[in-house]
C-alpha cells in the first residue's frame, strides 16, 4: 500500500507541474482514491490505538508477573511500525488535499483561459 501510495502521489504531482488538464472523471477518480487512502488511515488508527492499549496493559501487568515484560517489549515495537506507517498515511492523505488545490486552482485558471 505505502508504494501504491507513493507512486500515485507522484503521478499526480507530474501532472499538475506539466498543468496537465484534469477530466471530470479524474478528478472523481482522485477522490475515490482519496477516500480509500481516509479510510485506510481510519483503520490503520483503531489498530494503533488497540496496541497501544494492549501495550499500556501488558506494561501495568509486568508489576504483578514480570514474564508478561516479553509480551510489552514485543507490542512495543508493533506499536513503533504501526505508528510510523500511520504517520505515512496521514501526511499522504494531507498532502493529497494540497495537491487537490493545486488541481482546483488549475481548472480555474484555464477556464478563465478559455472564457477570456
Amino acid at each position: 500500500m505505502k508504494e501504491y501510495i507513493k507512486e500515485y502521489i507522484s503521478d499526480i504531482d507530474k501532472k499538475i507541474t506539466n498543468n496537465y488538464h484534469f477530466t471530470k472523471e479524474e478528478i472523481d477518480d482522485f477522490f475515490l482514491k482519496l477516500n480509500l487512502f481516509q479510510k485506510e488511515r481510519i483503520i490503520h488508527l483503531v489498530i494503533t490505538l488497540s496496541y497501544v492499549f494492549f501495550t499500556i496493559l501488558f506494561l501495568f501487568l509486568t508489576k504483578y508477573i514480570f514474564m508478561l515484560f516479553i509480551i510489552f517489549f514485543i507490542l512495543l515495537i508493533f506499536d513503533s511500525f504501526y505508528v510510523y506507517h500511520y504517520f505515512f498515511l496521514e501526511n499522504s492523505v494531507q498532502y493529497m488535499y494540497k495537491q487537490y488545490d493545486k488541481i482546483k486552482k488549475n481548472a480555474i485558471i484555464k477556464k478563465n483561459r478559455k472564457e477570456g
